[in-house]
């Protein structure tokens, strides 16, 4: 039987397809209530996925994870409430024509969007993931160092406002990611004579606690105003002849969001709003962007879902999380014996194309269940933020308790909330703390393992062709954007000018 058959044989199985459309129910609802993320529902997905095998548990993730990164235009459009951060880059557009009374219209343009934007984003990562994981069975410790390195700098530098911010939460991950038992020297680090700590912080209650105790705390503290969602028409009629008028916007915004989320640490918040920036770029209409114009949704929402596919790519590939939900997935593979990395490729093909035709299920489903929610969404909309907070608050609880079954993973989840909590409110991203959490282990490893073939010869960091490569684009990423804001700081004439 060959890699595909088998692969297909393990996504078409009864318990399969059910956990995908359960996952995908689950997703498209979190996604579509305000406040509610799909970062934050892969995290309480989690202690699910425990019992179940590693098909069905990542396609759950990225079945869940696809529906609500769509769902999250619905808040945006209707109540000018971004569902995700990536939606915010044509959240006015969707508003925009909400007022002018076309809510529908600009829902289904996002939806069928997503669904082809998604599809180009899978395409690309059964196409490039293979090949890609051939070329990286050559990789040394050296090549995982630069790896490593290229995605933190990635995320701290490009993937924040702030880099200083950025900096700071990678180097938080970094310390968090040093705590417990050396495994080299063998010495305790950080551990404050705590013996939970001597196995180093977990991972799970860590990242539950960090992405959505500040959704609950934000839920709890904010007075939202109470807004009456606007009445529904049908949704399909037209929408055939615009994204047909639209097809260029729809097929870049699906490569955008394809190339950009295959970066480490990228995602597909900064796919969003590049592909926006391209669409205004290149319309001959470009005035009319933020006031209820199609072509900057379309292209946005479609680069939304292919990034998040694409995303998958450094994730099996090199181990190396292309966003905060793969930084997720790779705890889950380690938790289910599975080693990201080209070596996966070689030992369960068939499970790395199962992964691959559940994202394409996921794709699929995305227009029944998209156009069910689209229906459902005033209803849910009305839902206030007190019934649904105690719940997630539960399910943080009983989801930190069950990785280790112990009381000490509810506290981790607790203090690593009020860290998240703090971040937030300082605008200091997570994502990067949670990539610094998941790579520092990996970049310390590399880092001596290198330094002991080299007998601490440094030069061994730059004696192969790929690592000065990987070097090379580690300082682009660290130079780029200082150039480019030296670039636009207002000169010392045009101050005194403007005064």
């Amino acid at each position: 039987m060959s890699v595909f058959a088998e692969a297909l044989s393990l996504v078409f199985q009864p318990d399969v397809i059910g956990t995908v459309v359960v996952a995908s129910l689950i997703g498209i609802t979190i996604g579509a209530i305000p406040g509610l993320t799909a970062v934050m529902g892969v995290a309480l997905l989690i202690p699910i996925t425990f019992f179940m095998d590693p098909v069905p548990a990542i396609a759950a993730i990225a079945s869940l994870a696809a529906m609500a990164i769509f769902a999250g235009d619905i808040p945006g459009t209707l109540l000018r409430i971004p569902g995700t951060p990536a939606s915010a880059a044509y959240v006015d557009d969707g508003y925009a024509m909400t007022k002018q009374g076309c809510p529908e219209r600009a829902l289904g343009l996002s939806m069928v969007s997503a669904c082809i934007g998604g599809t180009i984003g899978v395409l690309l990562l059964m196409l490039a993931a293979p090949a890609l994981a051939r070329f990286a069975t050559n990789f040394s410790a050296v090549e995982y160092f630069w790896l490593a390195i290229l995605g933190l700098s990635c995320a701290a530098v490009i993937a924040s406002n702030s880099a200083l911010k950025g900096i700071i939460s990678v180097l938080f991950g970094l310390w968090v990611a040093m705590i417990g038992i050396d495994t080299v020297a063998g010495q305790p680090r950080y551990t404050f004579g705590s013996i939970e700590l001597m196995g180093g912080v977990s991972f799970i209650p860590a990242m539950i606690g960090m992405f959505a105790l500040p959704e609950v705390l934000r839920n709890i503290s904010a007075m939202a105003e109470k807004r009456r969602p606007p009445v529904m028409g049908p949704i399909f009629p037209g929408l055939g002849t615009t994204l047909w008028k639209r097809r260029s916007n729809v097929v870049r915004g699906g490569l955008t969001g394809s190339l950009i989320g295959a970066l480490p640490g990228a995602g597909a918040d900064i796919a969003a709003w590049v592909a926006y920036a391209l669409a205004k770029r290149n319309s001959k209409t470009p005035e009319a962007f933020g006031k209820g114009h199609d072509e900057g949704l379309i292209e946005a929402g479609a680069a939304n879902n292919g990034a998040l596919s694409s995303a998958w790519v450094p994730t099996l590939v090199f181990g190396i999380p292309g966003d905060s939900i793969t930084a997720i997935v790779i705890g889950v593979l380690y938790l289910k014996g599975l080693e990201p990395g080209p070596i996966i490729f070689v030992r369960t093909p068939e499970l790395v194309y199962a992964i691959f035709f559940a994202f394409l299920l996921a794709n699929m489903l995305l227009i029944p269940f998209g156009w069910a929610i689209i229906k459902a969404s005033r209803q849910l909309l009305r839902i206030p933020s007190a019934y649904f907070t105690p719940v997630v608050l539960a399910c943080c609880i009983v989801g930190s308790f069950a990785i280790n079954n112990t009381a000490f993973g509810v506290l981790t989840m607790l203090v690593f909330g009020l860290i998240g909590w703090f971040f937030e409110e300082n605008k200091i991203p997570i994502a990067p703390a949670i990539l610094g959490i998941v790579l520092g282990g990996i970049l310390e490893f590399n880092f001596v393992t290198s330094m002991l073939i080299s007998q601490g010869d440094v030069t061994v960091f730059f004696s192969r062709p790929v690592a000065v490569m990987l070097a090379i684009a580690v300082l682009l990423a660290w130079t780029v954007p200082i150039v480019r804001h030296l670039r636009h700081r207002p000169k010392k004439g045009d101050e005194e000018a403007s005064r």
